[in-house]
């Protein structure tokens, strides 16, 4: 009996523990997981793996989430990946600005995590 491959998420963020938190929870709703605790290491992360869907910190050092975002956009992946802003930003001119950077979602920390889970396992290509 095949196995269906579980959908590759990259989760990125410099808080150790809330990135650990994310990795945690998502790998035990079948998702494989690949982290990053900077938005260098999650480019090359993305580059070398071209994962299905990206959960991306917005403030993170040495490239900031919305860098990232531009960046794995202007790779081409086909299909585009969803990427989901976390951030502690709320106001709606932060959240314009992840969209507009390339971000499918924007959601403020504390994330919700069942919407988070509902928004990938949506458009996730299992």
């Amino acid at each position: 009996m095949p196995t269906r491959q579980a959908a590759r998420l990259l989760i990125a963020d410099d808080d150790a523990d809330l990135l650990a938190a994310y990795a945690l929870y998502f790998a035990e709703q079948g998702f494989d997981i690949r982290t990053a605790r900077d938005g260098l290491d999650a480019f090359a992360q993305y580059c070398a793996w071209h994962p299905d869907a990206a959960l991306l910190d917005v403030e993170m050092p040495r490239l900031d989430g919305r860098a990232l975002a531009r960046r794995i956009r202007y790779v081409g992946d086909v299909p585009a990946p969803t990427l989901v802003a976390v951030s502690g930003l709320e106001r709606a001119e932060e959240r314009s600005a992840s969209l507009r950077s390339g971000f499918d979602h924007h959601f403020v920390k504390p994330a919700p995590m069942q919407v988070i889970l509902a928004v990938l396992n949506g458009s996730a290509r299992h």
